[in-house]
């Protein structure tokens, strides 16, 4: 009787297992079903679309007033939802050539506009990288059965990169007006129509209320000349990581004392964008920033903050989410009167193989101008990584900065080209040398050698009257391999930039850290 029990139970366990087996097999060949459909995979998109924010350009209701039936709330966010989602779907598809998805935003008759559109610059080998970043909308007609809804979209601000396989043929920036009908099918409020519109109507720029500004090549804070005598700042214990789980405002304050006791006036710190949440900025982050910023200016130090660090893709169809990320932090923070400028990016020029020159450079112009609509009321720079890239954008930005690592014997003519090449404040933003002799540089410099190099360089300094934040405040026990790569040898150069040790005792150098 025991055996017989026995048996039951193997073939019950053997039985399940194999019906599980069965199961697992069957769902997975359903799956690939479900992805090697071209209706399925579409269905996917649109469930991608309503799960992740892919697309947040700034929009804006100016009028949801309707003569016949009022539109309820919902409604108008599922039109809103569905509007932007067909204006990213056909971006997608002019930039691949492929219809994907497109049909779950367009009506039949739409579609074959698009289709058209894409046969042709397919047979031509060209595709079209764009991007909306604003779209202001007004409810025309709603009907009275809930099924068709007419808006306007006004001052829609486009960008469009156009390419011949590889080869960018031209870039093309235009605001214009949009009126879409709309039809509630399957659920789904699809574009019928889609009309451009002529717009003739000029740009508004907010004015600065002038407490940072720049008049005739000199900084003005508070209507007082301003020069920047300043530091690279990260706390020792979390460099590259100066609001993440161990941010401590108590050392932070305390560096700031022996920053501003050292005869600086001015720091230099970096937020990074994915730390910071993205496009839906942590309010905790943002709450420490602005603790930051209030310590800095009850130690009446100045602070110009580098955004997007740690950010590189530049690809036209996420501007919108670099956008809203600006705006949350820009906006929250314009009135603060601890900021001395915003730089957009930290040496963008180091992305221009990898990325391509014109998509860097789009995003920064575009983002400059984002940055001024949200603060009118500070500076705004980019950090550039060598003197030659230092005049990319230089009409766009308020003060140019400059990074310089080379031989400090080149720097008197280097400098008087740029001098006489801009008319505006120049920032000798980042300069040092590493004190990293040891087992990995045996042909490195050492701390004498790093006070010397200081010691001329603020003679050069002074002189010349130059606007400075040398690299960096401390030296590091840890340098994370996201910021130089894993090779040790780069890794212990970069840990010992400091005027402090690791140890927390002034290295030679620091009587140079200031004129």
């Amino acid at each position: 009787m025991t055996g017989f029990n026995t048996n039951i139970y193997r073939f019950l366990i053997i039985s399940s297992f194999i019906t599980f087996i069965i199961v697992v097999l069957f769902g997975i060949s359903q799956t690939l079903t479900y992805l090697n459909t071209d209706a399925d995979r579409s269905s996917m998109l649109h469930l991608a679309l309503n799960k992740e924010k892919l697309y947040v350009p700034k929009v804006t209701w100016k009028d949801t007033m309707n003569p016949g039936r009022s539109i309820e709330k919902q409604v108008m966010i599922d039109i809103e939802e569905d509007y932007l989602n067909a204006w990213y779907v056909s971006n997608i598809a002019y930039q691949d050539n492929k219809l994907e998805g497109v049909d779950n935003y367009y009506t039949t008759s739409a579609l074959q506009n698009i289709h058209t559109i894409i046969q042709d610059n397919s047979s031509r080998d060209i595709s079209i990288h764009s991007t909306t970043i604003n779209h202001n909308l007004t409810l025309d007609f709603y009907s009275a059965d809930g099924q068709l809804a007419i808006i306007t979209d006004s001052d829609v601000k486009e960008y469009q990169y156009v390419y011949q396989e590889d080869n960018l043929l031209f870039e093309i920036e235009e605001k214009s007006d949009y009126q879409a009908l709309m039809l509630l099918e399957d659920g789904y409020w699809r574009i019928r129509h889609l009309i451009k519109k002529e717009n003739n109507r000029q740009d508004i720029h907010k004015k600065s209320n002038g407490y940072t500004k720049v008049i005739r090549y000199r900084i003005y804070v508070d209507n007082k000349e301003y020069q920047i005598k300043g530091i690279n700042y990260y706390p020792q214990k979390t460099p590259w990581d100066m609001f993440g789980n161990d941010y401590d405002i108590n050392l932070i304050k305390e560096d700031f004392d022996m920053i501003k006791a050292a005869g600086l006036n001015t720091i230099r710190i970096f937020v990074p964008y994915h730390a910071f949440g993205k496009e839906q900025v942590a309010i905790e982050q943002l709450k420490k920033l602005r603790q930051v910023l209030d310590e800095a200016k009850a130690h009446n130090l100045m602070a110009i903050v580098t955004l997007f660090d740690f950010y590189g893709d530049y690809s036209v169809l996420n501007w919108t989410l670099t956008h809203r990320h600006a705006e949350q932090i820009v906006s929250s923070l314009k009135d603060h009167k601890g900021i001395l400028a915003w730089d957009i990016k930290n040496e963008p020029n180091l992305d221009f193989d990898s990325r391509g020159k014109e998509n860097v450079v789009g995003w920064l112009k575009e983002m400059i101008l984002q940055i001024k609509q949200y603060d009118p009321n500070h500076l705004i720079t980019i950090g550039w990584s060598d003197v030659e890239s230092s005049a990319i954008l230089k009409e766009e930005v308020d003060i140019v900065s400059f990074h310089y690592y080379q031989d400090i014997d080149d720097f008197d003519d280097d400098f008087l080209e740029l001098d006489i090449k801009i008319d505006k404040p120049l920032i000798l933003q980042e300069f040092g040398l590493s004190s990293n002799w040891s087992f990995w540089n045996v042909f490195g410099a050492t701390e004498k050698n790093q006070a010397e190099y200081h010691q001329q360089f603020q003679k050069k300094i002074s002189e010349k009257k130059i606007h400075y934040l040398s690299w960096t405040l401390y030296d590091f026990k840890n340098v994370p391999s996201s910021v130089v790569g894993k090779l040790p040898w780069r890794k212990h150069k970069q840990k010992h930039f400091g005027f402090i040790d690791k140890h927390g005792k002034k290295k030679k150098s620091f009587k140079h850290i200031s004129n």
